[in-house]
């Protein structure tokens, strides 16, 4: 992937990992859209980031999917990059009586609206690069987010299969594989003690420039290469 002069839209890109794509790629000199649903969120990096276009829209609903691309095709027609970054995390038991509704909630934003959008843009002629966030979760879940956890192993196995399928196309397709961060995911101060996101976004465009295509940063690394023993103790460590 060229790091700089692209057309680049990234769902979920006014907060946290997304936010810093965002303020990373405008450095570069690229063309920035993001999307979200709460507009306020959008305004406030409009408002840093006058060259940002923003776009509100609910990637939980299937016509909210659809009006973006719509949008995009209409008006966006060059736009080259697509990150899948919008997502949700809910801390939650089985026991819960809300746990079935959070769960679905879960899979349309974190499963159902990177596929469908993934279907929808690789019809774009200029589209030339997926980027897909998943999650160290994805390797070796942690208990208190499950669905969160199978979400992501789910978005994992299917950007290894993507790839594989968009070779024809010449759409590249890279992984993003961030640990916890310092972000707001599931609830604000849940994550505090992590690391930065400006110190992820840092180690993963070094990784970009060397042309990787699966980028990891600390304990996701570990977590992304641990053998079957090492995952089983991982597993214990992490949720005792």
């Amino acid at each position: 992937m060229k790091l700089s002069n692209n057309k680049i839209l990234i769902t979920g890109g006014a907060t946290g990992i997304g936010l810093g794509l965002t303020e990373r790629f405008i450095q570069e000199n690229n063309q920035v859209i993001i999307c979200g649903r709460r507009k306020e969120a959008l305004q406030e990096v409009s408002d840093k980031f006058p060259a940002v276009i923003t776009k509100v829209c609910d990637l939980s609903e299937e016509s909210g999917r659809t009006e973006l691309y719509n949008w995009i095709a209409e008006y966006h027609s060059d736009l080259n990059v697509l990150v899948n970054n919008a997502g949700i995390q809910n801390w939650m038991d089985i026991s819960d009586k809300s746990f079935y509704d959070k769960a679905k909630n879960e899979i349309q934003i974190n499963v159902l609206a990177p596929l469908h959008l993934t279907s929808l843009f690789t019809e774009l002629k200029s589209l030339d690069t997926v980027i897909n966030v998943t999650s160290g979760l994805a390797f070796v879940p942690l208990t208190k987010v499950p669905v969160y956890c199978a979400t992501k192993a789910f978005f994992h196995s299917f950007t290894l299969s993507l790839r594989h399928l968009l070779k024809s196309k010449n759409i590249e397709v890279i992984e993003l594989i961030p640990p916890a961060l310092n972000t707001d995911l599931g609830g604000k101060g849940l994550h505090s003690e992590h690391p930065s996101v400006s110190d992820f976004i840092n180690a993963i465009f070094q990784q970009l420039k060397e042309g990787k295509d699966q980028l990891t940063f600390g304990y996701s690394q570990m977590l992304s290469k641990a053998t079957p023993d090492e995952i089983q103790g991982m597993f214990k460590r992490m949720n005792p």
